[in-house]
C-alpha cells in the first residue's frame, strides 16, 4: 500500500493537516455537479441506453470485472453493447482510439485492451466520454454503451448508474482527496441505482458480488492452463500493479499458495526487470498486468483471470430498468 493510501484506510495524525484541502476538494465537486444540473455545463444524451459503472473512491474496488459480467449478461438477453473507458495512463497522440484485443496498452491502456479482449465487443477509449461515444457509434452497431469509470463524467447522459465500494476497505477515514479516498461524498450513493460491494459486508440497499478465478492462463499460450492448486507445492512470485494488490495477494493466499509478494503502483508500465527473477519459479500477475508484460513474458509467467459474480437480483433489475426507458 502507497504512504498516501495508508492514511487514507488508517489512523494517521497527518490527516488532520489535509483536511481542510479535502474541503476544497468537495465544495469544487459540489460546485461542478451543480453546473451540470443546472444546464450551466451541457449534458449529451444519446438515443440508446448509457449505463455507468465507477466508483466514489480513488484506487480499484473490482468495477473492471463488473464491466465484463455486464457486457455477457446484455448479450446473452439479445443486446449488442459497447464500451467507452477513459483509456487511463495511454499516450495516444490523438482522441478517441478505437479498441481491439490486440491494441499497444502503452497507447490505449492497459485497461482498455483488457476489456477488449474479455468482452470481444466495441470499445472506444478517450479523455472526452461524449467524443470517445460519437466515434463510436460511427463504426459500431450497438445498442446500449457501458461507460466504464464514468461516474464522475457527468458530460455523459446516464440512464442507470452503477457504483462499486471495496467491501472491505469501503471509505477509508470518510474524507475526500486528499485526506481520504473519496472522489465525491459517500452521499452521493443514494442517487446512483445500485450500489455493488465487492467482497465484505453488505448493508442494505447494497448488492453483494464475488470475484473469483479457475484457471491461470500461460502468457506464452492462452491455451495452456493450470488450476491454482497446482502451484502449491512450491514458492510463486505474486506480481500486481493495480489499484489494490493486497487484494491480489490475499486472493492467492486463500488459494493455499506461498507466494513473494511484488506490488507496484496502479498502471504501472512495466519493464522485463520487473518480472524477471534470478530463479526458476512460476510468476503469477492479474490479467490487466499480463497485457503489458506478454511481450517480454517467459513459459513461467501466468496471470489469473477474474469474474463477476454480482447478486443476481442486479440482473434481473437492469433488464426491468432498460425495458422501463422512455425514449
Amino acid at each position: 500500500m502507497s504512504k498516501l493510501q495508508s492514511f487514507w484506510y488508517g489512523r494517521h495524525a497527518f490527516t488532520v493537516f489535509l483536511i481542510p484541502l479535502s474541503w476544497i476538494f468537495c465544495f469544487i465537486v459540489f460546485l461542478r455537479r451543480k453546473a451540470y444540473k443546472s444546464g450551466l455545463l451541457k449534458i449529451k444524451h444519446l438515443e440508446i441506453p448509457v449505463i455507468v459503472i465507477g466508483n466514489i473512491t480513488a484506487g480499484g474496488t473490482g468495477k473492471t470485472p463488473l464491466v465484463i459480467w455486464l457486457v455477457n449478461f446484455l448479450r446473452n438477453a439479445g443486446y449488442f453493447p459497447a464500451i467507452v473507458s477513459r483509456g487511463y495512463k495511454g499516450e495516444a497522440k490523438s482522441w478517441p482510439q478505437q479498441v481491439r484485443s490486440d491494441s499497444d496498452p502503452v497507447i490505449v491502456g492497459d485497461e482498455a485492451v483488457l476489456l477488449a479482449k474479455r468482452c470481444q465487443c466495441p470499445v472506444a477509449v478517450g479523455p472526452d466520454r461524449v467524443e470517445a461515444v460519437t466515434g463510436l457509434l460511427k463504426y459500431s452497431a450497438c445498442d446500449i454503451i457501458i461507460a466504464d469509470d464514468g461516474l464522475q463524467h457527468y458530460a455523459l447522459g446516464r440512464d442507470i448508474e452503477i457504483a462499486v465500494i471495496d467491501g472491505v476497505r469501503r471509505f477509508g477515514n470518510g474524507y475526500c482527496i486528499p485526506a481520504g479516498p473519496l472522489r465525491e461524498p459517500v452521499s452521493r450513493l443514494k442517487e446512483v441505482d445500485f450500489v455493488v460491494v465487492n467482497g465484505g459486508g453488505v448493508m442494505r440497499l447494497e448488492y453483494s458480488m464475488v470475484l473469483v478465478a479457475e484457471q491461470a492462463h500461460n502468457l506464452g499460450d492462452d491455451a495452456v492452463t493450470h488450476h491454482p492448486e497446482e502451484f502449491r507445492d512450491q514458492q510463486v512470485h505474486a506480481v500486481a500493479g493495480i489499484g489494490n494488490p493486497d487484494r491480489f495477494f490475499s486472493h492467492l493466499k486463500r488459494l493455499g499458495l506461498n507466494i513473494i509478494e511484488h506490488p507496484f503502483a496502479d498502471h504501472h508500465q512495466f519493464m522485463a526487470e520487473d518480472i524477471l527473477f534470478d530463479d526458476d519459479l512460476p510468476v503469477l500477475m492479474t490479467e490487466k498486468d499480463a497485457v503489458k508484460c506478454r511481450r517480454f513474458a517467459t513459459a513461467r509467467h501466468w496471470y489469473l483471470p477474474i469474474d463477476a459474480q454480482p447478486d443476481r437480483r442486479v440482473g434481473e433489475r437492469i433488464l426491468t430498468l432498460i425495458k422501463n426507458l422512455s425514449r
